[in-house]
């Protein structure tokens, strides 16, 4: 077997798929809101705008809070990581709800447009999302050890 060296240049971190897939996502969504913001302006005018705009908002920014909550707890201990996950998760379910329940009063937007473009942020920031961690190489490390054996203990 070859050995094989790194710089501290070349390693990547540990979140380093975490950041890719943000990466990724952010892109994806801006993409989509080009592509949704012209298909439902074109379809329903300046409700269209509005509800694509919305909606890709809302798909979004739920999908990408996910992302950004684990790249906060990463550092932090299990528990805690765990912790900011669940308060993120109902965090950010409470929020969709209070918009669409105060969203659902006024008329402004096309409900049709938010609906489509919800669904496809969801799908597209959820398939670039893990396209960036699936991708991204990060090198890991195996000894030659036993299980009681240490790597100081090989040497």
């Amino acid at each position: 077997m070859r050995a094989v060296s790194f710089t501290p240049e070349t390693v990547p971190g540990p979140d380093a798929p975490l950041r890719a897939a943000l990466r990724y996502g952010l892109i994806g969504l801006g993409v989509l809101v080009v592509v949704a913001v012209a298909i439902a302006s074109l379809v329903a005018g300046l409700p269209g705008l509005w509800g694509a705009l919305l909606g890709a908002a809302i798909g979004g920014g739920f999908i990408l809070t996910t992302v950004v909550s684990v790249l906060l707890g990463a550092k932090l201990p299990p528990s805690t990581a765990g912790m900011v996950m669940l308060v993120s998760w109902v965090g950010k379910l409470l929020v969709v709800l209070v918009v669409v329940g105060v969203l659902n009063q006024f008329d402004f937007y096309s409900r049709p447009a938010l609906f489509f473009t919800v669904v496809g942020a969801l799908l597209i920031v959820l398939g670039a999302e893990t396209y960036g961690v699936v991708s991204h190489k990060v090198p890991y490390v195996t000894t030659r050890a036993g299980d009681g054996e240490t790597a100081s203990e090989q040497e």
